[in-house]
């Protein structure tokens, strides 16, 4: 039910579900992370079942399947739980992982098998009302191209002023991964991108102090990275020096999870019609009428100085009805107070998490043996 072959940069799947992540994105506004690649293909699914003002509706959020990466480093599936009373039309029958028994062993099961044990239980309120559930998992793990060195981070302002946090820090011989861009009448936004040594890219966002994290995660996956190079962005200081000209990147360690409503955002999903539980809306799933009564995901990421991991577990819920000084130029990116962060699919383009930290590992000797 989804296109087996690979998408390429800039097609109109890409386009639109990196839309919806930057839509959702937009609403953020404390540490999270989320996936709107994870919910993409479960809005197009339904979307093929459906009827009416609902199928318009989903159809303006997912018009066509998303083919999500197939490669080492991502690693998806989608399932279906049918009550055994319910019955399915044959094209969605290929899609059944189990049946809904009350019993919420199997489906945690499910949920940790497929993301490696990132997400230990499926984010689904099951209860004798529950008819049908519609899920999908998606896990990302790449270790980087050079390891990061680890130490203390300690910002001398802002946020974290006087925090001891898990530093980060590697040097770049040239400032490539570096791009200050300037949103669309915004202001300029320092992006960072941290080269997985397989096709996922880590790109890390710092916006100008006071601007929402929602605006920086937005503007991030909606502008190109492209034009000239700037080293006058947030973050970015350029001095001369002893050492190697080049860039030197610090970062604080971090891990954020979130558990999400989806139906909090309806309108954004296309979910709105969708939730009216007077009719069913999706003959072309069972002749039963269905109407989508929870919508959910929870999601998870890590980055560390060997590497990222994170994982997206979504699930739709149906139911009736100072140093010695030199002449070497230096660029220095500090992510010394909160900022935010994508995951991308390098060949496509596909954002596959966004996310945003404003808790980060705090310096304990303990952290610093544990091995990514």
């Amino acid at each position: 039910m989804t296109p087996e072959t690979p998408e390429t940069p800039g097609t109109p799947e890409t386009t639109a579900a990196n839309a919806l992540t930057a839509a959702w994105a937009r609403t953020v506004t404390a540490g999270t992370v989320l996936s709107g690649a994870g919910v993409h293909p479960l809005l197009h699914l339904l979307a093929t079942a459906a009827s009416g003002p609902a199928r318009d509706e989903l159809l303006a959020v997912a018009p066509a399947p998303l083919a999500l990466p197939s490669s080492a480093a991502v690693r998806t599936a989608i399932g279906l739980w049918p009550r055994a009373d319910v019955p399915l039309t044959p094209s969605w029958r290929s899609l059944v992982a189990g049946v809904l028994t009350g019993d919420q062993a199997p489906l945690d099961a499910w949920a940790a098998s497929r993301t490696g044990g990132l997400i230990p239980r499926l984010p689904a309120p099951v209860d004798d009302a529950t008819l049908l559930l519609l899920g999908s998992a998606l896990a990302v793990t790449t270790t980087w191209d050079e390891p990061f060195d680890e130490g203390l981070l300690w910002p001398l302002e802002g946020p974290w002023r006087s925090r001891q946090l898990v530093g980060l820090t590697r040097f770049h011989a040239v400032p490539g991964p570096l791009k200050v861009v300037s949103p669309a009448g915004g202001r300029p936004l320092t992006t960072v991108t941290v080269r997985g040594s397989d096709d996922i890219d880590v790109v890390l966002l710092l916006g100008e102090p006071g601007v929402a994290p929602g605006d920086v995660l937005a503007a991030g996956i909606e502008t190109p990275r492209t034009g000239p190079d700037r080293v006058d962005g947030p973050g970015v200081q350029v001095g001369r020096g002893w050492q190697p000209p080049g860039l030197y990147l610090t970062v604080p360690r971090f891990t954020v999870s979130a558990d999400h409503d989806l139906l909090a955002h309806a309108d954004l999903f296309g979910l709105r019609a969708a939730t009216d539980h007077t009719r069913g809306h999706f003959p072309g799933l069972s002749p039963w009428p269905l109407a989508v009564s929870h919508g959910t995901q929870a999601a998870t990421a890590t980055f560390t100085a060997r590497g990222f991991e994170a994982a997206a577990v979504s699930v739709l819920e149906l139911l009736a009805g100072g140093a010695p000084t030199g002449d070497n130029e230096q660029v220095h990116v500090t992510f010394d107070r909160p900022f935010g962060f994508l995951a991308e699919h390098r060949p496509t383009g596909l954002v596959l998490f966004a996310g945003w930290v404003d808790e980060p590992t705090p310096w304990e000797p303990e952290v610093l043996v544990v091995s990514y």
